[in-house]
């Protein structure tokens, strides 16, 4: 049996769902405990309500089932950031910190805590974006996941915290609702395709944005939280790419299973936000460092997306 005991915050969300289940396969159900604010109906148990903001609960949850790993995933996303950003500072931040202080006082052995692409900005090199490079964020949610960055690789360096991240693109899954960030379009196109054989943008038609296939994003988590100590030379927090598209591309995906499907244009706000990312993201470091390597293309993913939603 494994001697990890791992605690999900935050797995009610668009990831903790699939990892959640991905985990307890892998170390057993008794062995991933999940956390959220609320309890769903028909939560799968071991089950904390948990607010990352109450940091004694935090620590009374972890020293009730003897947790060694965390995979901090509660946060305000891009688009919900935006409408509260003392909030999403306050939950972003803070939350980081309860977890890294418990790693550093040796409670935790191991923390996974997720960036983004929103670390970079709008003078970030947009095409084949490099792991070292200019980062000006200019969204809440940006710079918190930057400052974050920084304070994951100064745990390591000066308490030896053992943190591991990436920084996501784009998560496309079918099996949870997004959670308010700027590539949710790439999520609700399907549904809508499938329900009513149109969809309605909130990006322009050529608004390129790095994207990944949930199963694949699921993968590169646990792969890096598993690679050897060693093998993770960067501690702020990994690139890593799947797949890179416009919202024509992936209405043409879709036209070739469902070819009636049209796809219409009302920009907002959001358009700012994705006009500051990257378009494309290099990721050698990460298959250099621990053998990362995507394993579904757009046309893949969509046969795999409508199969499921239908």
């Amino acid at each position: 049996m494994s001697t990890e005991k791992i605690l999900i915050i935050g797995s009610n969300g668009q990831i903790g769902l699939e990892l959640a289940e991905n985990l307890r396969k892998n170390y057993g159900s008794d062995n991933v405990v999940c956390s959220d604010v609320r309890q769903m109906e028909n939560q799968i148990e071991p089950f904390e309500v948990l607010d990352i903001l109450d940091k004694d609960r935090v620590y009374e949850v972890v020293k009730k089932h003897k947790i060694t790993q965390v995979y901090l995933l509660a946060a305000l996303l891009s688009a919900t950031a935006e409408k509260n950003p003392k909030f999403a500072w306050d939950l972003n931040m803070n939350g980081l910190f309860h977890i890294l202080d418990m790693a550093k006082e040796g409670i935790l052995k191991k923390i996974y805590w997720p960036s983004s692409i929103a670390v970079f900005g709008p003078t970030t090199p947009r095409l084949n974006t490099p792991q070292y490079t200019v980062m000006e964020p200019n969204t809440i949610y940006g710079i918190s996941k930057q400052a974050g960055e920084r304070y994951c690789e100064y745990y390591h360096q000066k308490y030896g915290v053992d943190v591991r991240s990436i920084r996501y693109p784009g998560l496309i899954g079918w099996k949870s609702a997004p959670g308010g960030g700027t590539t949710d379009y790439a999520v609700h196109i399907y549904h809508q395709a499938l329900k009513q054989k149109s969809y309605e943008c909130f990006l322009n038609a050529q608004t390129t944005l790095p994207m990944m296939y949930m199963p694949d994003a699921i993968r590169a988590t646990i792969e890096l939280m598993e690679a050897p100590a060693e093998s993770v030379k960067i501690r702020s927090s990994y690139n890593v790419a799947g797949i890179s598209f416009n919202p024509e591309e992936i209405a043409a995906s879709i036209r070739k299973h469902i070819p009636e499907f049209t796809i219409s244009y009302n920009v907002d706000f959001r358009q700012a936000i994705a006009d500051s990312w990257p378009q494309s993201i290099n990721d050698s470091e990460a298959r250099k460092d621990w053998g990362w390597k995507p394993e579904f293309d757009l046309d893949a993913m969509t046969q795999v997306m409508l199969d499921n939603l239908r």
